[in-house]
């Protein structure tokens, strides 16, 4: 009776193992080759910096054994609604970006002999979901998720994103951002991650340090991971 039970068990065991399949996490890389994004302190495009740390991020997803879509890898990608439907089919969408600041809060500086505008009152990560997503709790979820495993890493969030966005979990730097064509014009939950400020200086050189990009990669993709087991995300039929 014990050896038929345990065979029982084994065999249902097999079973589940055979129907489960790992995550499929679609990265997207935030704009492209018509539409370079923010310009760095330091003059560097923002899809230069997306582009990298969605690499470094893609990477550490498949070295856990996530399934991976790239999305706008090449910078081809002009339209924003045909990125989520690019990753159509997917268990999540997170698109790829670095921040910037208002006009007003710039200052003047030259580098490498050429004038360009840094700031020092805005730094940190932000994460943004939207409220017309069609699965907005598991959008949020992965989000506070995400943000409370980058803080654990000791990264800070912006608090400066309270000026104009409705708090999701502050605590965690998540924020509402409604309009997003990224984020609501898909039927998979999303979430834009803003990985910090490259109108900042120093934060500009922090971001492009390859230990800290994969600290951080490893934050974003344990927080994903942490979500989509509660949610039951991860398993496919």
């Amino acid at each position: 009776m014990i050896f038929k039970i345990a065979f029982i068990f084994a065999l249902f065991f097999r079973l589940t193992v055979a129907i489960a399949a790992p995550p499929l996490i679609a990265v997207d890389v935030g704009h492209g080759g018509k539409d370079g994004g923010a310009t760095s302190a330091r003059g560097r495009p923002e899809f230069a910096f997306n582009r990298e740390f969605a690499g470094v991020l893609a990477g550490v997803l498949r070295e856990r054994g996530d399934t991976v879509r790239e999305v706008n890898f090449a910078g081809d990608i002009g339209s924003l609604i045909a990125r989520p439907e690019a990753a159509a089919g997917s268990d999540f969408f997170i698109s790829i970006h670095h921040d910037s600041i208002g006009e007003s809060w710039l200052k003047p500086w030259v580098w490498e002999g050429a004038g360009q505008t840094y700031t020092e009152v805005k730094r940190g990560y932000g994460l943004f979901v939207s409220a017309q997503n069609p699965d907005l709790g598991t959008s949020l979820r992965c989000a506070s998720s995400m943000g409370a495993m980058l803080r654990r890493a000791g990264f800070e969030p912006s608090t400066w994103h309270g000026r104009k966005h409705l708090a999701a979990d502050a605590e965690n730097g998540v924020w509402y951002y409604d309009n997003l064509v990224v984020l609501y014009r898909t039927t998979l939950p999303a979430v834009l991650f803003e990985a910090g400020v490259i109108k900042h200086r120093d934060e500009e050189l922090e971001l492009l340090d390859p230990e800290r990009q994969a600290r951080m990669a490893d934050a974003v993709a344990t927080g994903i991971a942490a979500c989509l087991f509660v949610t039951g995300k991860s398993v496919r039929e």
